[in-house]
């Protein structure tokens, strides 16, 4: 009797089709796949010296760690951001609250989206002891550094002073802003500066340690946070910055919109998640203002919030990134929609397949079991000779010894020569 020694061609002649049919899913499923994420994301800053690009930088190291060059480029401040970010030459911004009304936000289309605030940005306004400042009124006719054009002070400020009355540009304005605007308050050129900047910076401390110059109190505060969501009341208590010397000499309220994490519709979802981890890290600690693990939130919005940046506030960073690496985790997403293949074909394939080859192989023993059946009965009832059937079961036992099955199926092929033999036997019991 021959073996078949090597039944993987037969197997293949079963699961073969089923293999192709899988591939061919598997092939169409890929059409699904979501993109790569980028390697290299460009992100619009501020002032090299601002908080802004501080920040910045310390995002570009944790996604460095990732394996995402962030690429730096700065600007003026959140105006020109805004404007990056809607002419898509920038992915993601820092913008500060405030800046754009939402008819602004609506102008071109571009649906920018905010991932959250990060952290306080307080409204400063110093001006000369010698002048008297009750409210913002009482700047009308003053010299005053309002910020460069394109920054978010400046934008801020505008609005405040069109509220009080003032007019929207006077000759009495004055574009500078940062170290700029300290200048020209130390050389007398403007009366008042505007800053929104943080509490920790030099500046703010060499201003409120300065005795020609005084922090205007925001008493009105609560009337403009009623206004403008976006704004918020700070409180900075007396003595805060130096206790000795008593600095300030009183509690200081003070105006603050929250910078906002924005970006373009077009940013990849797995960049989102990353950069609010990174967020996260950089912000937890808080500061002056903020509390520990107040930031980053989901508040204070500048613009709507992103859907995955309200799955990540609503359940944290995504499964996957919390025990691969940035790479692993993101292709493991991608390919997640491959599953559907493997559910829908494979699994069924694998269970329905192997009764299928078993019945294929003994499929090739039991089709003599019909002849035999045949040959049998024709001698029962007397129309075949005992010769003529002893003669047909010598040519069926001559052929199964020629088939091949895998040596797991051989005892079938034993079967069917006992019961060959079995009707040779009969055949001789009736004196044929």
């Amino acid at each position: 009797m021959a073996h078949d020694r090597h039944p993987a061609k037969h197997q293949m002649k079963i699961f073969g089709p089923a293999a192709l049919l899988v591939i061919v899913a598997f092939v169409v499923a890929f059409q699904f796949i979501k993109p790569a994420p980028p390697d290299r994301v460009v992100m619009a800053t501020g002032s090299p010296e601002g908080a802004y690009h501080g920040f910045a930088r310390r995002y570009a190291a944790y996604l460095a760690r990732e394996g995402i060059e962030l690429e730096l480029q700065p600007t003026a401040g959140s105006v020109e951001n805004i404007r990056l970010l809607r002419a898509g030459e920038v992915s993601l911004a820092l913008v500060q609250g405030g800046v754009e009304t939402p008819t602004d936000a609506d102008a071109d289309g571009v649906a920018l989206q905010s991932l959250g605030s990060v952290y306080y940005e307080p409204l400063w306004l110093f001006h000369r002891r010698d002048r008297t400042l009750r409210d913002l009124r009482d700047l009308d006719g003053l010299r005053v550094a309002v910020g460069p054009e394109g920054s978010g002070t400046r934008a801020l400020v505008a609005r405040l002073l069109r509220d009080n009355g003032l007019a929207a540009e006077t000759a009495n304005w004055v574009g500078e802003g940062g170290q700029g605007a300290v200048d020209a308050l130390l050389g007398g050129v403007v009366d008042a500066a505007f800053f929104v900047i943080s509490a920790e910076s030099p500046l703010i401390e060499l201003l409120l340690r300065h005795p020609e110059f005084s922090a205007a109190d925001f008493a009105r505060a609560d009337a403009y946070t009623r206004r403008y969501r976006f704004l918020n009341s700070l409180l900075l208590p007396r003595g805060a910055l130096d206790l000795a010397a008593d600095i300030p000499s009183r509690p200081v309220r003070l105006l603050a919109p929250a910078a906002n994490l924005v970006v373009h519709p077009d940013l990849h979802p797995a960049v989102i998640d990353l950069m609010l981890q990174a967020a996260t890290q950089v912000h937890r600690d808080g500061g002056w203002f903020e509390e520990h693990d107040e930031f980053p939130q989901p508040a204070l919005l500048a613009y709507p919030l992103s859907a995955e940046a309200d799955r990540f506030y609503e359940h944290g960073p995504p499964l996957l990134q919390r025990f691969l690496p940035f790479w692993a985790a993101s292709l493991v997403d991608r390919l997640k929609v491959m599953l559907l293949p493997l559910l829908v074909l494979l699994l069924p394939l694998l269970k329905v397949m192997p009764p299928i080859y078993t019945w294929r192989m003994r499929a090739r023993v039991y089709r003599w079991y019909d002849e035999l059946e045949r040959a049998e009965a024709g001698l029962a009832d007397g129309r075949h000779e005992p010769q003529w059937v002893r003669d047909e079961l010598d040519r069926i036992e001559s052929e199964v010894q020629r088939v091949k099955v895998p040596l797991s199926f051989t005892d079938q092929l034993y079967h069917l020569r006992q019961h060959i033999d079995l009707v040779r036997r009969q055949i001789d019991a009736a004196g044929g």
